[in-house]
């Protein structure tokens, strides 16, 4: 039995159901471009096979594991570790069957539609997963990861991946990725700047994160002039690992263009630990103005993505640490939270700023009209909660009248699930496909355009809005 529609995400219609399909067939091998995402670099420096399939699936995956958790499954029994080392289950078995006998969960979920293809089309799984399949397919997949072609790196060329880069924090090493540049292996597996250790006040040791990276970089990092000379040197230092990108998660989408004696009297507040909560963010929001004159210089995408209220748990975060699903999008301005930083540099066309929002509601009303008029601005793809057939044709649907197809980026993953990646690739091409079949029989595009815009969509666009 096939999990999977071959003509999933299409509609019945028979006209639009030709056009979409006839779209696809031109898409649907074409090389994967993942220009940001969250996949470990240690899987393809050190290419030893994945454990066993719950270290795959599960214990990993925040979209599955906060499923489970909000019917009442602790973390512990999905493994998940704990801050303090307590007890968890470490039984794969005993985790796979839990995860099994909760699969019902993810009915009409996007995260149902990635796990199914990841069993049926990398692991050959042709049974649908519940208490019952849980250990045949356990067994499977297990046999199938001990073999060589399912170590990452034989993963990452059978997936077809041309580029993957992963996300570093500012003050990380990048031993992984020297590891993988070492090994002569010819995968593009490249690292992203990610600084928000370093730049947000709020951060848990802030002060501590700069007087590290300081050292890492052989500056004075307590002074504004070093602090921001560290930066320099750190971006040089990941561009040396293929860096084309920095990334920034902040809670609001707040940019600030200070003068510099302002900023520095901020940054002392900052490494004093006396900010306030309005101070923290107006720092924030003017590192993000630094961070984009430096893109000037250094060439680096600003990829902005705000608008989430991280780690809303307390007890949770004590428990488990950071990014355990309890992440929450919240409303997010962005024509006037952006405006000292577009004021500063949105006219300049060799620098590209890339907005995510979790913000649906800012599609029309803000982020498409913003993206539509500055040449700096381009709009990333749907993602996290929305990255679903749903959300991504709405975004195509509320985006593209007003910023059209070329100030977006094409499509990135953005995910820690490995095996994922290629069903996430598919499903928004499939969208992607539907959305343009729709144009074409409503006499608003012209086939042959649609033809080019589709590979635009699942190639190009990623690959030349990330300088890859």
């Amino acid at each position: 039995m096939a999990l999977l529609d071959e003509n999933r995400l299409f509609s019945p219609d028979p006209v639009l159901r030709r056009l979409s399909l006839a779209l696809y067939d031109t898409v649907r091998d074409l090389p994967i471009i993942s220009p940001h995402g969250h996949t470990d670099p240690q899987w393809y420096a050190e290419n030893a096979a994945f454990p066993d399939p719950a270290r795959l699936f599960v214990t990993p995956d925040h979209y599955v594991f906060r499923m489970l958790h909000s019917q009442g499954v602790p973390l512990e029994a999905m493994g998940v570790p704990r801050v303090d080392g307590g007890e968890t289950e470490q039984d794969p078995r005993k985790i796979w069957r839990l995860f099994a006998s909760h699969y019902h969960l993810f009915r009409g979920t996007p995260t149902r539609l990635w796990v199914d293809h990841a069993l049926q089309e990398v692991f050959g799984v042709d049974q649908r997963l519940s208490s019952e399949t849980a250990d045949a397919i356990y067994d499977q997949i297990d046999d199938c990861l001990k073999q060589e072609a399912f170590r990452p790196r034989a993963l990452f060329e059978r997936f077809n991946i041309e580029a993957i880069s992963t996300t570093e924090s500012a003050i990380d090493d990048l031993k992984w990725h020297r590891m993988i540049r070492d090994s002569g292996w010819s995968g593009k597996v490249i690292t992203a700047y990610r600084p928000d250790a370093v730049v947000d006040p709020e951060f848990q040791g802030f002060a501590a994160n700069v007087a590290q990276m300081g050292e890492m970089a052989g500056e004075d990092a307590t002074t504004w002039k070093g602090y921001l000379a560290a930066h320099r040197n750190r971006r040089a230092y990941f561009k040396e690992f293929g860096a084309t990108s920095s990334d920034h998660g902040h809670p609001t989408a707040r940019t600030e263009d200070l003068p510099q004696d302002i900023a520095a009297a901020l940054f002392d507040k900052a490494l004093r630990g006396v900010c306030t909560a309005d101070e923290a963010d107006a720092f924030r929001g003017h590192m993000l103005t630094e961070m984009a004159r430096m893109s000037l210089d250094d060439g680096l995408v600003l990829q902005i993505h705000p608008g989430s209220a991280r780690n809303h748990s307390d007890p949770i975060m004590a428990r488990f640490g950071r990014d355990k699903g309890y992440d929450i999008p919240t409303r997010t301005d962005y024509v006037h939270a952006l405006r000292p930083l577009l004021n500063a540099v949105g006219e300049r066309s060799d620098l590209t700023i890339i907005l995510f929002t979790l913000d649906e509601t800012s599609y029309a009303r803000e982020l498409a009209p913003l993206a539509g008029v500055y040449p700096a601005l381009k709009l990333g793809p749907p993602w996290w909660f929305h990255d679903s057939f749903e959300g991504m044709m709405r975004f195509r649907e509320m985006a593209t009248e007003t910023a059209g197809f070329y100030n977006t980026v094409g499509f990135n993953d953005d995910t820690r699930a490995f095996c994922s990646i290629p069903a996430r690739h598919d499903v928004a091409r499939r969208v992607d496909c539907a959305f343009l079949a729709n144009l074409i029989a409503t006499g608003r595009l012209a086939e042959d355009e649609a033809f080019e815009v589709v590979h635009d969509l699942a190639y190009r666009l990623a690959k030349q809005a990330y300088r890859l």
